[in-house]
């Protein structure tokens, strides 16, 4: 209930009477789909309107805590500390938190939010709070709540934020979220100073894909253009130099990012998200980064685990296999997370909980359960084994994940707002109400207990319950009234609907006896049923205003009688009592009124009527008033949400409750209870229905009250019984019920059809039916009617039927008629139209047709209209503009076309603009010219032999200026280029723009010198024109004269060189035929019949009649004449020759002579003609082929103009780039220095949070070191203390003085469901840290513990020594850890100050980078020149364009000088290469012959030293010492070759005696042979008896024996191995020896040397 202290503070609000708090509230319903949250961990709360409700969802028993200003803003709840925090809606709004379950408001926030907060948000542990305002500020603050202490705010203009929470792990950290963004904000502490620092985090894609973060400010050296200037950024190139310009991108080049729709903190500090698009992220809270989650399926194909709905029904495999289809297909829209130790939870728009396992970047992902709506929010109670379920329809579910239960539903509210309620009959035990979606809710009164729900499954706009049975009517918008039997409040059911209107049904009212129900619909109609269940809710009738129906269920004015008064105030509402007493809300002004009506007012009379009474209503118009059922209160509401109790006699304020507010649009509906104890009253848009109770039990008005509803009851309960009865025993109502009626009707039209012949069937009498069956469900009234119009049809059947066959005789007729009027002739025949009868129906198709027509030609006029409009802007702009029209020449042969150049004539801006342009030329030029003479003047005072040719050389060049360097040909097409700047001089913008005014100039006389010989060739071609027209009559008649079938050439001007004549339409060019007015139509027949009369008078004319017939139409003939001369035979012609006389044959002969001469003057004058022809033939041809090469030079001259034009063109776009490329740079360096000011002013503003940060950090040092350094004092100081003790005694204490008890370790509950652990804020944990070793302490300070023979005095003294101790290095370990938190703060901030730094060292370089490429440009200036073909001496590129990005521009007296001076040096370089030619060849026959003989040399030397190192043998002494030596050597080989005989047969002979040894030993070796056979088998029998001997030895023992001699044989080998390695060693050394004595003998053995020379 509500706590006495709101009851306390809400006194002084309103002036009211004493008896104010006589209402007190009993219950509150309704459920606003707002921040669920768990208080405690059975326990949930809610926001509800104005109140705050809490739930046991055990017993769900509610308590409700009201706010005193009204309606509820922002909530928040915190589980761990059980607390709620919430704030009002007003004017510098205040949160308040109240603690549970005692409601003691525990603190009162008031922060600097103007009009409102958004969000609220607990930390995890620890008493902290943030808050988010909304317009204007936007400002997000932190929170000490439980000292009320705002520990820090930063404001972000324009950002609203849709979610906000804490860190569960780290209270310094928050996450803020909206639509388009998400930023982690970091709390950042220095000792008792907080600074929120934000961070944005990097979304990806729409599609998931990361999004490329490029810097778009600062420029990029990669990218460089040598020909158009320096690259800019795109801020630049679009003006921008504010803030804009920093974040400015292109439409084309922005992507959108994800949308999310929650977040989730896990244990980890990371962050999990899902977004509208349907991806799943995780963000890692110290990157930033967001990567995308992808799911994978599990391998095992178990299935999954699943949870089902008590109320829900099981489907069938089939559709569950479908929706699992469905959902494994579609991505669902998360929209609420709750991590768990186990996992996530999480849930959206396809309403199923979902349980993620989350590994790495896969997740698993199981179906919880489903709730078949969509969730908005998932909340775990703080000891994590309850998880809360909320949809966005209002319910609330519960589900314990740990123990795998049936979801329970905890709250099932209504989908929509309440519409109204009102008390069952008698109006002490049950309520009921309405929300607007048609869901009709049954309350028990007392305690505001559900009892039953009816769906109705359409949108309700009314409800009243019915005082004479326990039945409820609902009104719906699609003009339903639904019935609904209350009986049973467990089980309400629907027994009966009504269709009373097509429109909405919004007002429902029964008369204080329950008879009536009266009905107000939209259309204005107010109807009138029998609300007694007994009568079947029969409709008895309607009202009009306007005039009345009996047959069509209109009640009479007899019985229903009308009154009519006119107010002094127009009424938003009025309420009437029964004696005529009408109490009125005023619209337009806050009052309520008292009026008493006359009983004699008729319907005519219109007196104004005139309040008895008045009284201020303090209220927010627009309201209402509602009156007791005793009449003896009055209750007035209205849009401020305030009910306010009056006096109905006196008017005065009796009662007020603020139970509703204005931002939920106040309250909707009011009842009061029939014995007067309740009042029932719901809200409007916060979907709050509040139930109030009188708290006096005694005074006369509630005597009064009561003592009415006994006498009510007393009257209605033999009604109320009956009515009960007959209301129980009706069938629940349905589709088919409905139906019934509608079936039978019509199977009693269609026998109806089936009995009558086709073709009496009329298309009335189907259009009723159709309407009859047309729609499945008809409204009151059109059964009114269409019953009224079958009776109509029933009473007028048999005249009905003889009308019919009447028609039928008379079509016969007609028919007969029209028949024979198509068999007589055309004349006698009458027109069809003459034959219909039904003239009023001719003129009314015809009246259609001349409308449909009027419109269709007014449709046309209108589009004419347009067109034309639209012509004349075209031809005001194109053809109307221009000061010379665009023509075209053609030639007459060839395949040429020159066109002139269309030119507009300049306004007088641009010629202002030109004329100023002109003159400060020509005052630059006298300036120059000005200086020149005072430079010559001053050369000619101080001569100097340089300088007067540097003078020299520059008056040759001013002198000798081409077009090479003006860039273009102007000059030469009528442009003057004098006036021109030259292209060196333009740096400065007015030059440039100058430059381009002169320019235009230049286009302009270019295009105007062509124009006018243009001008010219086409008056020739007029000219030429018409003398070939006039030789071609002359043609023409030679043609005719000659009877040739050939066409004359007649040229004529086309319409590119007549433009005027696409202004013009010629009647040949229509082709549909002209719509001619009646009148004119009669004009054009009488000008026709005269021009006919005319002709036939003409031709009866007996003048000309006669001159044809005498002269052939002529009066004289003409030489031209003498072709068609034809000389008539003689008549006798006819007969032979033989019958002639002679005087025939003379005549013949005559007539023979005649007929010669004609034929030889024809010949003669037909070959004159010819002659003639081809003259006139020739003359033509020459002078139009001279005029085509005219024409061709035009054409020529047009192409050079074009290119002058075309040159000059760019030159002006050049300059233009220059000039937008130097507002570019200008505006980019303007951006720069912005955004430097602006990190400058950041600067100072690190630069000092370092310097007070340091000081801080300083200051506490100091502090920290003195109190560490009296720690230590402490500590040496003991002994000296207690020096008055023994020594044994003082060790002992000291070694207690050092003892500390053991830290408290933190309990780890291994088995909860809490996946942040019990985590308590650093204060908290401080103090219960400090407490528990306070208490251990205290534990070793009982005497128990001291030492045996310590006084106690002693120990005391100790103990407090002890203690003093202990606090002063608990001191120090604070200290210690906020001085590390301190220096942590220092660094940040000194990383800030150096990122600052290094930002404006980047823009100072961007900026000097800029100014370098802005001077560059300026003085880089872009020149046009025209340079000849060999002129341009580049190297062949590939390219058709040539690179010119190396290329250096010279002056062609520069190139030839260093051609004269090259071919100068050329022929110097070639005298002194033939010189040293000369010179060399000299040089290598020098060298050649020192070759020579340095190789003659060597041969000598070696020679030398062959000599020298030659032995000398005995051969070589012989052939030194004997001086024949050759026949010395001729007598040794005599000698050697006898001595090559003898041996010869001296070998012989050896062999011989070789031979016979080898035959000797052939046979030693047979008997050899023969011996080692004899040997073998001697072998044989030796092994035998040796095997004998070897089993004789062993068999005798004799192993000691055969040991013994194998030892001394090993004995023997092992001595023999000895032997064998000393000698090995000895023989080495030997070797060594020898090896030694050979080299001391090579010491002394003789050499020769070479000699070197």
């Amino acid at each position: 209930m509500e706590s006495g202290e709101e009851n306390g503070e809400d006194n002084g609000r309103r002036c009211c009477l004493a008896r104010e708090a006589e209402l007190e509230m009993r219950w509150i319903q309704g459920f606003t789909n707002r921040n669920v949250g768990f208080v405690n961990n059975k326990t949930i709360c809610y926001p509800c309107g104005n109140y705050i409700l809490f739930v046991d969802i055990e017993t769900k028993k509610t308590t409700v805590l009201k706010c005193k200003n009204g309606h509820v803003g922002a909530f928040a709840v915190n589980g761990n500390s059980q607390v709620v925090a919430f704030s009002d809606q007003k004017l510098n709004p205040v949160i308040y938190i109240y603690t549970f379950p005692g409601l003691v408001k525990q603190s009162e926030i008031q922060g600097e939010a103007q009009l409102d907060y958004s969000l609220l948000a607990f930390s995890y542990m620890g008493p902290y709070l943030a808050t988010y305002s909304s317009v204007p500020e936007f400002a997000l603050s932190i929170w000490d709540w439980q000292e009320n202490i705002l520990l820090c705010s930063k404001s972000q203009p324009g950002v609203k934020v849709t979610s906000m929470s804490f860190n569960p792990m780290n209270w310094h950290q928050l996450c803020l979220s909206n639509e388009n963004s998400l930023t982690v904000w970091n709390i950042e502490r220095n000792d008792q100073e907080h600074h929120l620092m934000s961070k944005p985090v990097r979304l990806p894609a729409e599609d998931g894909s990361p999004m490329c973060e490029q810097d778009v400010f600062f420029s990029h050296p990669g990218i460089q253009d040598l020909y158009y200037g320096p690259v800019l950024p795109i801020s630049a190139i679009a003006g921008l130099a504010r803030d804009e310009a920093e974040t400015f991108r292109p439409k084309d080049d922005i992507q959108p990012s994800v949308h999310p729709t929650v977040h989730c903190w896990t244990a980890t500090s990371d962050l999990y998200m899902g977004c509208e698009e349907g991806h799943f992220l995780a963000i890692n809270a110290e990157t930033l980064k967001a990567s995308l989650l992808y799911y994978k399926p599990a391998q095992d194909a178990t299935e999954q685990r699943r949870t089902k709905f008590r109320s829900f029904p099981r489907l069938c495999d089939d559709s569950l296999k479908k929706e699992e289809d469905k959902r494994r297909t579609q991505k669902p829209v998360l929209l609420a997370m709750a991590y768990h130790k186990d996992g996530l939870y999480a849930a959206g728009s396809d309403g199923i909980v979902h349980f993620y396992q989350i590994k790495g970047t896969h997740y698993q992902m199981d179906d919880s359960f489903d709730v078949s709506e969509p969730i908005t929010s998932l909340v775990f109670s703080p000891d994590y084994n309850t998880l809360l379920v909320e949809t966005d329809k209002g319910s609330v579910y519960v589900y314990q994940p740990s123990q795998n239960e049936e979801v329970i539903k905890l709250l099932d509210a209504c989908n929509d707002h309440f519409l109204s309620a009102d008390f069952l009959t008698p109006g002490n035990k049950y309520c009921v109400s309405v929300a607007i979606s048609g869901e009709v809710h049954v309350w028990l009164l007392e305690d505001g207990t559900f009892i039953s729900k009816l769906c109705l499954n359409t949108q309700a706009t009314a409800m009243v319950c019915c005082p004479s049975s326990y039945s409820v009517a609902v009104g719906t918008k699609v003009g339903h009234v639904y019935f609904i039997d209350v009986t049973k409040a467990e089980t309400p059911r629907v027994v009966h609907r009504v269709l009373l209107s097509d429109l909405p049904v919004h007002h429902l009212q029964y008369d204080q006896s329950g008879q009536y129900l009266i009905t107000g619909a939209a259309e204005g109609h107010i109807f009138i049923l029998d609300a007694r269940p007994s009568k079947l809710f029969q409709v008895l009738g309607y009202l009009d205003n306007d005039e009345c129906i009996d047959e069509r269920g209109m009640l009479k004015n007899s019985v229903i009688q009308k009154h009519q008064y006119d107010l002094d105030y127009p009424l938003s509402s009025a309420v009437r009592q029964k004696d005529d007493t009408v109490y009125g809300y005023c619209n337009h002004a806050p009052f309520i009124c008292k009026y008493h009506l006359a009983k004699k007012k008729t319907w005519k009379d219109v007196s104004v009527t005139l309040s008895e009474k008045k009284i201020p209503s303090n209220q927010f118009a627009p309201g209402f008033l509602h009156l007791s059922p005793n009449s003896q209160l009055l209750a007035s509401v209205a849009k401020d949400g305030v009910l306010f109790i009056h006096d109905a006699i006196t008017l005065e304020t009796v009662a007020q409750e603020h139970c509703h507010s204005y931002q939920g649009q106040g309250i909707g509906s009011l009842s009061f209870s029939l014995d007067g104890q309740f009042i029932l009253v719901n809200g409007v848009d916060d979907g709050t229905l509040v139930c109030l109770k009188w708290n006096r039990t005694g005074g006369d008005e509630m005597k009064e009250a009561t003592d009415y509803w006994r006498r009510i009851l007393a009257v209605l309960n033999n009604s109320i019984y009956n009515e009960n009865n007959v209301l129980k025993s009706m069938a629940e109502w349905n589709i088919a019920t409905e139906s019934l009626l509608e079936s039978s009707l019509e199977k009693e039209s269609q026998e109806v059809l089936q009995k009558k012949p086709s073709v009496e069937v009329t298309d009335e009498d189907s259009y009723h039916n159709l309407n009859i069956f047309s729609t499945d469900e008809m409204t009151w009234l059109n059964q009114k009617v269409q019953k009224a119009i079958k009776e109509e049809i029933k009473k007028f059947a048999d005249k009905r039927k003889e009308l019919k066959k009447g028609i039928k005789k008379l079509r016969k007729t007609i028919q007969e008629m029209m028949y024979e009027n198509e068999q007589v002739p055309d004349i006698e025949r009458l027109d069809q139209q003459e034959f219909n009868l039904d003239i009023e129906e001719q003129e009314r198709l015809q009246a259609e047709s001349e409308q449909e027509v009027a419109r269709v030609r007014k449709e046309i006029e209108m589009e004419n209209l347009a067109k034309c409009y639209l012509r004349d802007i075209i031809k005001k702009e194109c053809w109307d503009s221009m000061s010379i029209k665009g023509h075209a020449i053609k030639c007459f042969h060839a395949a040429y076309k020159v066109t002139n150049y269309p030119m507009k004539e300049r306004s007088k801006e641009e010629l202002e603009a030109l004329e100023r342009v002109l003159q400060l030329k020509k005052i630059e030029s006298a300036d120059l010219k000005i200086r020149k003479e005072i430079v010559e003047i001053q050369a000619q005072a101080i001569p100097s032999k340089e300088e007067g040719e540097k003078v020299e050389e520059e008056a040759v060049t001013d002198e000798s200026t081409s077009n090479s360097l003006i860039g273009s040909l102007s000059a030469q097409f009528g442009g003057d280029t004098s006036i021109l700047y030259h292209q060196m001089d333009l740096h400065t913008r007015e030059e440039k723009i100058n430059q381009i005014i002169l320019l235009q100039d230049i286009i302009y006389k270019v295009k105007t010198a062509f124009n006018k010989e243009f001008d010219t060739v086409a008056r020739q071609k007029e000219q030429e024109i018409a003398r070939v027209k006039e030789r071609n009559l002359r043609i023409q008649e030679i043609v005719e004269q000659l009877e040739l079938q050939e066409e004359v050439w007649e040229p004529a001007l086309t319409d590119d060189e007549i433009p005027e004549r696409a202004l013009t339409v010629e009647d040949s060019e229509i082709k549909v035929e002209k719509y001619l007015t009646p009148q004119q139509r009669a004009k054009a027949e009488m000008m026709a019949k005269i021009e006919m009369e005319r002709r036939l008078a003409a031709l009866n004319s007996a003048r000309q009649r006669a001159l044809y017939d005498m002269m052939g139409g002529v009066l004289e003939i003409k030489k031209e004449d003498i072709l068609k001369i034809e000389i008539p035979p003689p008549p006798f012609v006819s007969k032979p020759d033989t019958l002639w006389n002679e005087e025939e044959k003379k005549v013949f002969k005559e007539y023979e002579k005649k007929v010669k001469e004609l034929n030889e003057e024809r010949e003669k004058y037909r070959k004159t003609l010819e002659t003639e022809l081809k003259k006139l033939q020739t003359s033509i041809q020459e002078t139009t082929q001279t005029f085509d090469d005219t024409v061709s030079k035009l054409f020529e001259r047009k192409v050079k103009s074009e290119m002058v034009i075309y040159q000059e063109e760019l030159k002006i776009n050049n300059l233009l780039y220059s000039l937008l490329l130097d507002e570019e740079l200008s505006t980019r360096e303007a951006g720069l220095n912005h955004v430097l000011d602006k990190k400058r002013k950041e600067k100072l503003s690190t630069a000092g949070a370092v310097q007070i940060a340091r000081a801080q950090v300083d200051a506490y040092r100091e502090t920290y070191d003195n109190l560490a350094a009296e720690d230590k004092i402490l500590e040496r100081g003991f002994k000296k203390e207690f020096s008055d003790i023994s020594a044994h005694h003082i060790d002992h204490l000291f070694k207690l003085y050092k003892r500390r008890p053991r830290a408290q370790k933190i309990k780890m509950h291994l088995d909860t469901a809490n996946p942040y652990g019990d985590r308590p804020g650093s204060a908290r944990a401080y103090k219960e840290a400090l407490a528990h070793l306070m208490k251990a302490i205290d534990e070793m300070d009982d005497p128990e513990n001291m030492p045996e023979g310590l006084d106690l005095p002693v120990w005391e003294r100790f103990c407090l020594a002890r203690r003093t101790k202990v606090e002063s290095e608990q001191l120090v370990k604070r200290k210690a850890l906020t001085l590390a938190e301190m220096q942590a703060f220092l660094q940040k901030r000194m990383d800030d100050d150096e990122k600052i730094r290094m930002d404006i060292e980047k823009i100072l370089n961007e900026l000097n980078t800029l100014r370098e490429e802005k001077m560059r440009f300026q003085l880089d200036l872009t020149i046009q020149f025209l340079l000849k073909q060999g002129q341009v001496e580049l190297e062949s590129a590939a390219e058709l364009i040539p690179d010119y990005t190396d290329a250096i521009l010279l002056h062609k007296s520069v190139i030839e000088e260093l051609n004269c001076t090259i071919w100068a040096q050329g022929e110097k370089k070639i005298a002194s290469m033939v010189e040293s030619k000369d010179f060399s060849k000299g040089i290598f026959q020098l060298e050649w012959e020192h070759k020579k003989m340095k190789m003659l040399m060597e041969d000598l030397n070696q020679r030398a030293r062959d000599i020298q190192n030659l032995h000398v043998s005995r051969d070589r002494q012989l052939f030194l010492r004997i001086l024949n030596y050759d026949s010395r050597i001729t007598h040794q080989v005599s000698v050697m070759e006898q001595t090559l005989g003898v041996m010869d047969k001296l070998h012989k002979k050896k062999v011989k005696n070789r031979q016979k040894v080898f035959k000797d030993l052939e046979k030693r070796i047979s008997l050899k042979e023969q011996a080692n056979y004899k040997l073998s088998q001697e072998l044989q029998e030796m092994l035998v008896s040796v095997s004998e001997r070897r089993h004789i030895f062993e068999a005798a023992d004799t192993q000691l024996v055969s040991e013994k001699a194998a030892k001394e044989h090993y004995q023997d080998i092992v001595q023999r191995r000895q032997l064998v390695d000393l000698a090995k060693e000895q023989a080495q050394e030997i070797s060594v020896l020898q090896a030694e004595v050979e080299r001391l003998r090579m010491r002394t053995f003789p050499a020769l040397f070479e000699m070197e020379y």
